[in-house]
């Protein structure tokens, strides 16, 4: 997975509230899930999970919402961008929405977890490996 900086900033649509996280992401990958479909209204989600002391919010406060027992996620109050997913099975991690990054382009995912929940029209031909539900190896099982 590549990584220009070591570190990097983001934020939501309207600027209201900023984070960066530093050193590399301990993963990349691409979530079909329903929750974070839902969630987002997207046909799936991006995300890059870092540990807790990597991410800092640097200006304002995000919102929290408890969609799902055990998950936390965040957004902003003004504008609804979603910022962050956090699940009490990863209590040290926080999962980053990779599109929130100024530079999203300097990530790159490492594979599509929770296909079985896909959208049947969305056909994706980028090679990465793709889980039903998560990657053995791979933390996060949901978002």
């Amino acid at each position: 997975m590549s990584q220009a900086k070591a570190e990097q900033t983001g934020g939501c649509l309207c600027g209201a509230v900023r984070f960066k996280v530093s050193g590399a992401p301990l993963w990349a990958a691409h979530c079909h899930c329903t929750s974070c479909r839902r969630a987002t209204g997207a046909a799936m989600v991006t995300f890059a999970g870092y540990r807790r002391a990597q991410f800092a919010y640097a200006q304002g406060a995000p919102q929290r919402f408890n969609s799902s027992p055990g998950v936390m996620r965040s957004f902003c109050g003004n504008c609804g961008t979603s910022l962050t997913y956090e699940g009490a099975r990863w209590p040290d991690e926080v999962h980053v929405h990779l599109s929130t990054f100024d530079d999203p382009a300097a990530f790159a995912p490492q594979a599509h977890v929770y296909t079985a929940e896909q959208m049947p029209w969305l056909k994706l031909a980028d090679g990465l490996p793709r889980h039903a539900t998560t990657a053995p190896a791979a933390k996060p099982d949901r978002p």
